[in-house]
């Protein structure tokens, strides 16, 4: 017959398996080396973490810059996604912001079609259009005048940012993120030449002194 400890405690941690026993010790740092090292890498120093929890574009997309394209100071960004997908952009050194006033509207009428109208359906991309690196994907305009925007890379335009023609304000307050341009996808191979032209975030930074 069992006899019972008239302590509720004692009776509480004597039902406590040994293994679970062991492990509360090591968490509350009485553990031997083996356990502690383990509680460490569960729980790192708070003191190690960044400031800020990564953005959702560092977090599915590698960034590369493609400056000067063309011509002085039309920069571009290239967000790549490991799907293989491109987000055409306005890096945030394009001439076209330094015009009082910023970006006033944007035309996708450029070349011979309106890249608005561009309408790719279904799992194999049917009505894709496919691009060489320098052509036109829209024109962006300012008080002063306006700028091409091109491709940068050889692909198929899957979309553009049909909102930037009612908003073209989001180029001036968010053009890396609300204010892309325009998603396409490159063969693998096109990307792989097309790479060695871009630049990486840090190397962009040092570029424009930001």
């Amino acid at each position: 017959m069992t006899t019972l400890n008239p302590d509720p405690a004692a009776n509480q941690e004597s039902q406590v398996p040994a293994v679970v026993k062991d492990n509360l010790v090591a968490i509350d740092g009485e553990g031997d080396d083996g356990e502690k090292e383990l509680h460490e890498l569960l729980l790192p120093n708070v003191n190690d973490l960044p400031l800020s929890p990564p953005s959702a574009i560092e977090f599915n997309f590698v960034t590369y810059f493609a400056p000067d394209f063309m011509k002085p100071e039309h920069d571009q960004y290239i967000y790549r996604h490991a799907n293989g997908l491109c987000v055409i952009g306005l890096a945030s050194g394009h001439v076209a912001f330094k015009d009082e006033g910023g970006i006033t509207s944007v035309d996708f009428n450029v070349g011979k079609s309106n890249r608005s109208e561009i309408k790719v359906t279904g799992k194999r991309k049917r009505n894709a259009q496919h691009f060489e690196s320098n052509t036109a994907l829209c024109k962006v305009c300012t008080n002063n005048g306006f700028y091409i925007v091109r491709c940068c890379i050889k692909g198929s335009l899957l979309e553009v940012n049909e909102r930037l023609i009612k908003q073209p304000e989001l180029l001036n307050s968010s053009a890396d993120r609300e204010g892309f341009i325009a998603i396409l996808m490159p063969k693998p191979t096109d990307w792989i030449k097309a790479k060695d032209s871009f630049i990486t975030l840090e190397e962009y930074k040092k570029l424009r002194q930001f």
